[in-house]
């Protein structure tokens, strides 16, 4: 009996031991246990998002047959959801400079897992498109509230790499969407969603018991690994980041109109809104960014369908191609917002922009070749290098976004941000399907076309990113002279 015990706790005991260092060792990367614990979550919040976002389009053929719908309604079904987002994300904005964010971020998790779950229950077409309204009027408090939280939790020199961390969540997320709920979805597209609600309400009060952070970006979390001067702060009364640091060093002078004589806190919404589109980097950054998420929306949408009928194989099979491409996206957030980090840090000031003005213009080039491949093992290394190379663009682009705003007016930024971000997406799904049905004639050549159709797009988002290299010093000194006025 005791051999028998014994040997019955021996793969446990290795499981547990493993799982015991696997956390430590993932404490010691992230730089201690609360800077774990809050780049975890925010992680996870991101990916329940994107997981209900590519489960629409994984579970896209059991709803043609279930609710006699096309491509064109699947495509309706995220760009409402996105569109209403898009919406609810300006006052979610104003909210996140103004609330307590880590609460209302909870109640918004909840009211999320709820409009999944109903989603599940519907009937018709018509009764799920409006469970998406509600679905997208809650998951747009996401954008502003982490992007304030990264913030203020953490030092200006390593939110790139932070980023990267919390946007391999978006990946994983929609990996699951993907290969998980997608597959389950294949059985029952009622089971994938009721299976993405439950761990929203876990989450939910996980999130509502992170300390909220001081405002401004003053007390980031001390990392374990580091001296306190390694992440670019000088003192305890000034918060100054590498960018600002380079800035000042190099005699950069900020623009002297944009620099503000009252409290950004005390400014009203229209006022806030006139001021963030005045700096011209933050508007480049936009329009780069909505060209990205545009493509990426449609083939979140519409990848398996195309993976599946390019290559001539099996939905189980395409899901576990676009899983491994997922995979090559989680290496992109992770080494381009480490990058980004990198080259600040041994004085390319521009550094955060040319790693994501470089990975843009790469994925274009890549992803054209795997477009026209016929075969699925000659397609794998264009599809996966494509997806790492545009994944690998926004870690820095977000971290650079927080360096050229003041901080008091970081959620309203992000708010207006996601706005227009999420417009373009929302376009994209329903853009992609009624080109591929009307324009070219739908199936896998209709696929094929659009998709490289926009990949136009992409190429925009390349061009402007290059064009803010030019911009980007100039605004991120107007935004430290701001902050100190």
């Amino acid at each position: 009996m005791n051999v028998d015990r014994t040997s019955a706790a021996g793969p446990q005991g290795a499981i547990g031991r493993a799982r015991r260092a696997g956390v430590r060792a993932l404490t010691r990367k992230l730089g201690g246990a609360e800077r774990t614990r809050v780049i975890v979550l925010l992680a996870a919040v991101l990916a329940l998002s994107s997981a209900d976002a590519t489960t629409v389009g994984a579970a896209a053929t059991p709803l043609r047959h279930a609710l006699g719908i096309g491509n064109t309604d699947i495509g309706l079904l995220v760009t409402v959801t996105s569109l209403v987002a898009a919406l609810t994300s300006l006052p979610f904005g104003v909210l996140a400079d103004r609330v307590h964010r880590t609460r209302m971020l909870s109640a918004a998790i909840v009211l999320w897992g709820i409009a999944m779950i109903w989603s599940a229950t519907v009937s018709s077409f018509g009764d799920l498109l409006v469970t998406r309204v509600a679905l997208g009027a809650v998951t747009a408090a996401a954008g502003p509230v982490v992007a304030s939280l990264v913030g203020d939790y953490f030092a200006g020199a390593e939110r790139g790499r932070i980023y990267g961390y919390i946007l391999a969540g978006e990946l994983a997320g929609a990996g699951i969407g993907f290969a998980v709920t997608g597959d389950i979805a294949a059985l029952s597209w009622r089971a994938a969603f009721v299976l993405l609600a439950l761990p929203a309400f876990a989450l939910a009060w996980l999130i509502f018991r992170l300390p909220e952070p001081a405002r401004g970006g003053m007390a980031p979390l001390a990392d374990t690994n580091a001296p306190r001067q390694a992440v670019g702060v000088e003192d305890d009364s000034d918060q100054e980041t590498d960018a600002q640091r380079l800035a000042r060093e190099r005699g950069v002078e900020p623009h002297p109109e944009l620099v503000l004589a009252e409290d950004p806190g005390r400014l009203r919404f229209i006022a806030a809104t006139r001021y963030i589109l005045r700096i011209r980097t933050n508007v480049i950054l936009i329009v780069a960014s909505a060209g990205g998420y545009f493509f990426l929306s449609g083939v979140q949408t519409f990848g398996v369908e195309f993976v599946t009928r390019q290559y001539a194989i099996d939905q189980a099979l395409g899901t576990l191609v676009l899983l491994v491409v997922g995979i090559g996206g989680v290496i992109g957030v992770l080494a381009g917002g480490a990058l980004g980090d990198l080259l600040l840090r041994r004085g390319v000031f521009t550094g955060r922009i040319l790693v994501s003005a470089i990975a843009a213009a790469t994925a274009v080039v890549l992803f054209v070749p795997a477009i026209f491949t016929h075969h699925a093992t000659m397609a794998l290394p264009y599809i996966v290098f494509a997806a790492l190379a545009l994944s690998a663009q926004n870690p820095p682009l977000d971290a650079a976004r927080l360096d050229i705003m003041v901080p008091l007016l970081w959620g309203r930024a992000e708010g207006v941000r996601t706005f227009l971000r999420t417009l373009a997406q929302a376009l994209a799904p329903v853009t992609f399907g009624g080109v591929s049905d009307y324009v070219f004639g739908g199936g896998r050549s209709g696929l094929q076309w659009t998709f490289l159709l926009m990949l136009i797009p992409l190429a925009g988002s390349a061009y402007f990113l290059f064009r803010a290299l030019a911009t980007y010093p100039r605004d991120v000194a107007t935004a430290a002279a701001a902050a100190r006025a």
